[in-house]
């Protein structure tokens, strides 16, 4: 009976060896037998790789630590960018005033053309927008009293030169004792008031505003008796014409008739009119210097600073003086100003610009041989354009100061991709 049961469990184990087999692959009773002992093994071989493997992603991720905070470009890529550099250096921080302000046109540099005789307008050589020279011909009239005193000088001309002769000739006569001494003396009265009546008209013409010229050509009286109405008017400032007042065959110089022909602008230079309210005066100054922000940017200076408040606004009328050779600034736009009121001397300043924030804290990207390096750095006191550093960077190095999101949004990108 006992060997019965015996062969039986023979039996048993020799039907299940083979599936043992299958799922393990040994054929060794240690393998049978060792079930727990191979996982423990397993795991402990596993548990010593581990900290080989953990050591070799450690050193991977303190190398891309090391790279976090460069950013490898070239120089093409960096002008292609427009990424401006500059070196960091002392400098001055300006405490500012932003008040508004309006693009006036300068009045020494505004010219009105007026009539100063009565008269028909028969020619327009300029019109509306043409530049001007100061004492170029742009108008002619027709005037009868322009051709009256024009006459008239004439006149006082010729009889002039008619009385020096007879003086001259009785003064030789009285010399050879020809002629006595009070036809001699009546001769020279008589010219001494033509001369007079001469120069008295040529006065009126000059009044009238006949030039030099026009007046030198009368005293050729053979060529002179024609177009003695004609009146040219001349403009008195370099320029462009800004507004055309009347049209040809408009009468001039009457009672109820049109006085000025055009307004002369020279746009080289404008004012700025700011409103700077009473408490804000105490900081302005004329001769101060100040930004005019509108649809470009300019420096001008303050020339003028009322005494006097606006009744109805309660404020003062300021009057800053701008550079406009370009033409940019166009009277009656709207501008901010920007005025320097204080200054303070900084160890180390670089653009506002040129300042990022990464993870709540300022930082710079220095320029390096292969790049950028973003750092960290200590700001201090700013002035709307430019920040002190108070650490994280030396005197001499040069920084991004332009277009430095480009370079905030690439380290960004390479974090990113790291991470992921």
């Amino acid at each position: 009976m006992k060997r019965l049961v015996v062969a039986g469990a023979v039996l048993a184990v020799g039907a299940l060896l083979p599936a043992y087999i299958f799922h393990t692959g040994r054929f060794t009773p240690e393998g049978l037998l060792g079930l727990d002992s191979h996982a423990e093994t397993a795991h402990a071989a596993k548990e010593e790789s581990a900290p080989e493997e953990d050591t070799e992603a450690g050193e991977a991720d303190k190398g891309h630590a090391d790279k976090d905070n460069t950013l490898a470009m070239s120089a093409e890529q960096i002008d292609r960018s427009k990424i401006s550099i500059e070196p960091a250096a002392p400098g001055v921080l300006r405490g500012r005033l932003r008040v508004p302000g309006t693009i006036i046109q300068d009045r020494n540099r505004v010219g009105r053309v007026p009539s100063k005789v009565v008269g028909t307008v028969a020619e327009l050589r300029k019109g509306l927008g043409d530049s001007v020279k100061a004492g170029e011909v742009i108008a002619i009239l027709d005037s009868r009293e322009v051709a009256d005193a024009k006459s008239e000088y004439i006149a006082a001309l010729v009889n002039f030169q008619l009385q020096e002769t007879l003086y001259q000739r009785e003064k030789t006569l009285w010399e050879k004792q020809v002629s006595s001494e009070q036809r001699l003396l009546r001769a020279e009265a008589t010219f001494r008031e033509t001369q007079v009546r001469r120069d008295g008209s040529k006065q009126k013409l000059s009044a009238l505003g006949v030039g030099e010229e026009a007046i030198a050509k009368l005293a050729q009286v053979e060529q002179a008796t024609s177009g003695l109405e004609r009146y040219e008017i001349k403009a008195p400032i370099t320029g462009r014409i800004v507004e055309q007042l009347v049209d040809l065959g408009t009468p001039m110089g009457g009672e109820g008739q049109a006085h000025e022909l055009y307004a002369i602008a020279d746009l080289s230079k404008v004012w700025v009119e700011l409103t700077v309210s009473p408490q804000d005066l105490p900081e302005i100054r004329e001769g101060q210097h100040l930004q005019i922000e509108g649809a470009a940017k300019s420096d001008g200076t303050i020339i003028f600073t009322s005494p006097v408040l606006n009744q109805e606004t309660r404020s003062a009328r300021v009057i800053a003086s701008l550079d406009n050779a370009e033409g940019m600034w166009r009277p009656g736009s709207f501008v901010t100003a920007d005025i320097a009121t204080s200054e303070t001397r900084a160890d180390l300043v670089i653009p506002k610009a040129a300042v990022q924030t990464l993870e709540g804290k300022p930082r710079v990207f220095v320029r390096t041989p292969q790049g950028f390096e973003s750092r960290q750095i200590e700001v201090g006191q700013e002035d709307g354009s430019a920040v002190a550093v108070l650490s994280g960077l030396s005197p001499g190095e040069s920084v991004a100061v332009a277009n430095t999101f480009l370079l905030k949004a690439e380290l960004g990108k390479s974090e990113a991709e790291h991470d992921h």
